[in-house]
């Protein structure tokens, strides 16, 4: 006899679809704005997103019986937001490579054995170069609208002390509350209400393979998958790396011809939806997945007006909870070179070339610091030896 979820499981799950989707909704949003897509091509976006998001936590949480959450890419969407110069079907193509990538490092051993001998430092590196950015632009507005900076920054820092689970959805709710209060908050474009599934167009860009693709595939491997990992394991549960890193490899191939740009196994979100507040019983807690995806089921038939309502939000009050979002993976990214005193300078040449934006021969900078940094570590340690 199969028991109903506990009433904690209903509100674990409910509370990881909203922090999880409302947090970082703005980023993903601004993140395609930049490749040049569409109003309508972000709202098929986002139905794609997900729906690979909802289906692929319920069918991993029944098959392995674990409660198996995945996410859209927060830092992946922040390395799409800072690309230039670059086409919606090119974009798209890039999108299609990393989760074919993903797919072979969960199957291919050997490509596993590869990512991983890149040194922890330098991808993390890599990962804080990406976010910075969009940090320091927080501030930066603060030239233009110190009201909002200050406010909301303040707020999230009493919040992270005192509610750390609910920081960014009471940032998100605070800024549109003052966005309200202030009347600049635009109209909302009319447009469809429940999501549909649109191909978008693909092309192959050999340089935005490259200098997107990869680094998107390394950031949400360093900074989602393995974390995400990391999570079920804490929570003693047996992850096994492949069936999960394989689920989420396939969510993100299914999202990709649609716009989706990649599907992960989440961390944060994970950790409200593993722990015996979601469900005392640890063994019935795969439900607790089970009822995440369900919501997201929900966000995915109204994404394209869940879109417009943010279109409609004013472009100061977007980058700033942009900036506030990342300011957690980018403390976490930073703190992580401080475990690696030997590859630190690699590590800071690392973060400095990604971070200054850098292109050339049609490569992009996340993939030109990762290239210094591992020059960089090559010739300090051919220099020690000799």
């Amino acid at each position: 006899m199969h028991r109903m979820p506990p009433p904690s499981a209903w509100i674990s799950a409910f509370v990881a679809t909203l922090v999880g989707f409302g947090g970082t909704v703005a980023l993903v949003i601004q993140a395609l704005q930049a490749l040049g897509a569409t109003g309508a091509q972000i709202g098929t976006a986002l139905t794609a997103l997900c729906l690979g998001i909802a289906i692929g936590s319920a069918v991993l949480s029944i098959h392995q019986r674990v409660p198996v959450i995945l996410a859209w890419s927060t830092p992946g969407a922040a390395l799409l937001a800072g690309v230039s110069g670059l086409s919606w079907e090119i974009a798209v193509g890039a999108f299609v490579f990393a989760a074919l990538v993903g797919i072979a490092f969960s199957l291919i051993p050997a490509l596993g054995r590869l990512a991983a001998a890149i040194p922890h430092a330098i991808t993390a590196a890599m990962l804080a170069g990406v976010l910075m950015p969009f940090c320091l632009n927080l501030f930066r507005l603060g030239s233009i609208d110190p009201l909002l900076v200050a406010s909301l920054v303040i707020l999230f820092l009493v919040a992270r002390q005192r509610i750390p689970v609910y920081a960014l959805l009471v940032v998100l709710g605070a800024g549109i509350m003052l966005a309200l209060a202030r009347g600049q908050i635009g109209a909302v474009a009319p447009g469809a209400v429940f999501g549909s599934l649109v191909p978008a167009p693909i092309a192959l860009d050999a340089g935005a393979l490259a200098s997107i693709g990869l680094p998107l595939f390394f950031v949400t491997l360093v900074s989602q998958n393995l974390p995400g990992l990391a999570v079920l394991r804490g929570a003693g549960y047996p992850a096994r790396p492949t069936p999960l890193l394989l689920g989420a490899g396939l969510a993100s191939l299914a999202a990709a011809p649609f716009g989706g740009h990649a599907v992960n196994l989440a961390a944060i979100t994970a950790a409200i939806c593993t722990n015996e507040e979601a469900d005392p019983e640890p063994r019935r807690r795969w439900k607790t997945g089970l009822l995440y995806g369900g919501f997201y089921l929900l966000l995915a038939a109204f994404a394209p007006v869940l879109v417009r309502q943010f279109l409609a939000l004013p472009t100061t009050l977007i980058a700033a909870l942009t900036g506030i979002a990342l300011l957690p993976p980018l403390g976490a990214a930073i703190g992580s070179l401080a475990t690696a005193p030997q590859d630190r300078d690699a590590a800071i040449l690392t973060l400095l070339v990604t971070a200054s934006g850098v292109s050339m021969f049609g490569l992009g900078s996340a993939l030109w610091g990762i290239v210094a940094g591992l020059l960089a570590l090559g010739a300090a340690r051919l220099l020690k030896r000799q």
